[in-house]
Parts: structure tokens; C-alpha cells; sequence
């Protein structure tokens, strides 16, 4: 049996991103040219993310409906909000599974993707190149739990609060959601005793490496969960540079490949 595609949908994952998508009724009179489906568009719109093809590429015998089609669809629903709630979702299945620690958090910023658009920045550690910078948190075991975007110019501790914040009320099991780590690991760039003290002041204890201190002080032990979710980042090819002229595609992009890693992770759960 053929293995299947990644930007394949089955119906396990279609019913749980159908609900999530506006519904769009037909005209009576002047109905005009009938709407390509959901969810071959959808299709269409991973397989830009997968492949990192530009949009107008996109090969017409897959059936997925034109780039322009799948680019105004993939504008539509983040104009509505669908990919956070879609995030939230599959948090909500993975923390009914057991499979969320929230014991621990874990952030971290890579190198900025160069290109330009809104929320770039002249990069201090990269020759001075114009570019954006993702900046992710997760859980103790690697799961997205939230990804911010700014300019690659910015540094990454002025993303840690707003990090924590991002982070939304995870449901899935009885009694009030739950939206904060017990604790949270940086590396030295987060190394600040002011940003210290606003995590404390959100319930949350910093485990934050100082500048100054050798190697192997048993926090990389733990906070390389975050960058291994860099990497599975990095699997989808339209993310290692930022094509998207406009932010909001960008982080559209970004907040639905952390959505396909906690789908997968929640396969990996469900028995066979």
C-alpha cells in the first residue's frame, strides 16, 4: 500500500477542520461559478507549505484548484481566525490524551528567514540581512503550545512574556483550562533579571541560564525540546524562508504547521 502524501487529508483530520471553516452559502440568483471544495483547497494550501512550490506553481492536475484559488481561501480563514482555533483544538485532544506536560515550558528564537514584509528587521547576527524571526514555545516534550513573529532585529527575550501570553487556555479535561507552565527554560539570550521578574509575576518560575556560566549547567538536558521543534518546523520548506509578503500569511503558515505537528503527534497516540 502506498504511503500517503503529507499534504494528504484523511477523514480523521478533515472532521476536525471542517467545523472550523466558515460557511459560505450559495447565491440564488446569480450564483456565479460554483466553489472549488474545501478540502481539496486545504490540500492545496499544504502542499505550498510542504513543498514551499510558489503559489502560482501549483501543479493543476493534483486537482487542488488554481494558487490564486487556495491563496484567497488561505487568506479567508485566517481573516476569521480558523488556524488558532484549530491549534487550540488539538491541544485540547492531546491534553485529554495525557499527552501535554505543562511541568515545563521551553523558548527559544533560530536565526531570522530573510525576505521582506511587515514585521522584519535588519538582523544584529546575520550580516546585517533584512528578515523575520518566528520565536516558539512548548511543552516539556516538544508540542507547539504557541509561536510569535517579529522582526529579525528584535531580541528574543522581548518575545518571552508575550510568548507565555500567547500560550491559549488548553482544555480537554474537567475544571478550568490550563494556560501556564509551571516553569519555563531560555537559554542566555533570555538572561535578564528584569524578564525575570515578569515571568514570576504570571505564576511562573524562570529557569533561565546565565550569561557568564560554563557549559553544561543540565538545562540543555531539558530545553532541547525546542529546538527539535524548530527543526520539525523546518520539515515544511515554506518556512525556511519567509516568501509571504504579508505577516499574516506568514504566521498563518506558522501557527497550521504547529497544528500538523500536534496532529501527528496525536496519531501517534490513537491505536491502529
Amino acid at each position: 500500500m502506498a504511503r500517503p502524501k503529507p499534504w494528504e487529508v484523511d477523514d480523521e483530520l478533515w472532521a476536525v477542520i471542517e467545523p472550523l471553516l466558515p460557511k459560505i452559502e450559495r447565491r440564488l440568483r446569480h450564483p456565479g461559478r460554483r466553489r472549488h471544495p474545501d478540502r481539496l483547497v486545504f490540500q492545496g494550501i499544504l502542499f505550498v507549505l510542504h513543498t514551499g512550490i510558489a503559489w502560482e506553481h501549483l501543479p493543476q492536475e493534483l486537482g487542488f484548484g488554481s494558487g490564486m484559488t487556495c491563496w484567497h481561501r488561505l487568506a479567508e480563514w485566517t481573516e476569521v481566525g480558523v488556524w488558532p482555533r484549530l491549534h487550540e483544538v488539538l491541544l485540547a485532544e492531546l491534553r485529554s490524551a495525557n499527552a501535554l506536560d505543562f511541568s515545563l515550558a521551553a523558548v527559544d528564537g533560530p536565526h531570522p528567514s530573510v525576505k521582506g514584509g511587515a514585521k522584519t528587521g535588519r538582523s544584529p547576527v546575520d550580516r546585517g540581512r533584512t528578515g523575520s524571526k518566528p520565536h516558539l514555545i512548548t511543552d516539556a516534550t516538544g508540542i507547539p503550545l504557541a509561536v510569535t513573529l517579529t522582526g529579525g532585529n528584535r531580541n528574543d527575550v522581548t518575545q518571552l512574556i508575550p510568548l507565555l501570553q500567547a500560550v491559549p487556555p488548553v482544555r480537554g479535561k474537567r475544571g478550568r483550562p490550563r494556560r501556564r507552565p509551571e516553569a519555563v527554560l531560555a537559554d542566555r539570550g533570555y538572561d535578564h533579571d528584569k524578564y525575570r521578574r515578569l515571568v514570576w509575576d504570571l505564576g511562573v518560575k524562570p529557569q533561565i541560564a546565565r550569561r557568564g556560566t560554563e557549559h553544561g549547567s543540565g538545562l540543555g538536558t531539558q530545553r532541547w525540546v525546542v529546538e527539535r521543534a524548530f527543526a520539525h518546523l523546518h520539515w515544511f520548506r515554506r518556512l525556511r524562508i519567509r516568501w509571504e509578503i504579508r505577516d499574516d500569511i506568514h504566521e498563518a503558515f506558522l501557527s497550521l504547521a504547529c497544528s500538523i505537528i500536534c496532529w501527528r503527534r496525536l496519531k501517534k497516540l490513537r491505536p491502529r
